[in-house]
């Protein structure tokens, strides 16, 4: 998106505010877009036969969070974020839903042939990594928020470090940090 791009989605935030029913719509049409490749970013994680859709959980996270009237939205990179933290609660929660579904007794049929097609799809366990998330942000909330503005909204550093507050140097070294400490968490043998 253009700097002017990010400077009318900050603009049509405040108008909204501001109680502008019409800035809705402008939003929608201006941010749809990045709003469908986050969630086909967060979804090209999931497993093959995910019944989510990009668009789907674009549309939901939107309605969640203009649900929530109280919401002071500061900026675009302040708007992304709040997108990609909504996205990422919709995901687990349809993982543990899907997950209770396998412990009553529900078993989902796969054909032999797709099997074998995602046997190759590396796939992320999103509740281990939503888990690891959390104790990460337990350790250090700056840095987790990080992970989630740059890996799952895909935020650069400049627009990370504008959601947080902080400087860019200051994301890079979180960054650098929540790498490791996560690939370390995720690929520990207990």
């Amino acid at each position: 998106m253009t700097d002017n791009g990010a400077d009318r989605v900050t603009e049509l935030l405040a108008s909204i505010q501001a109680g502008d029913a019409d800035a809705h719509e402008q939003l929608v049409s201006l941010v749809y877009p990045e709003l469908r490749r986050i969630a086909a970013r967060y979804l090209r994680a999931e497993r093959p036969d995910h019944t989510l859709q990009p668009t789907a959980l674009a549309h939901e996270a939107y309605a969640r969070l203009f649900s929530n009237q109280l919401v002071d939205w500061k900026s675009r990179a302040y708007f992304f974020a709040a997108v990609a933290t909504e996205m990422r609660r919709i995901l687990v929660d349809h993982a543990r839903a899907r997950n209770a579904g396998k412990r009553a007794g529900r078993h989902v049929h796969v054909p032999l042939s797709q099997a074998e097609e995602s046997v190759d799809t590396p796939t992320v366990d999103l509740l281990a990594l939503d888990e690891a998330l959390r104790r990460f942000g337990e350790i250090d909330p700056r840095a987790g928020r990080v992970v989630e503005l740059r890996y799952f909204t895909g935020l650069d550093d400049r627009e990370t470090a504008e959601a947080l507050g902080v400087s860019v140097a200051t994301v890079k070294r979180d960054w650098l940090f929540a790498r490791s400490w996560l690939f370390r968490e995720l690929t520990r043998k207990d």
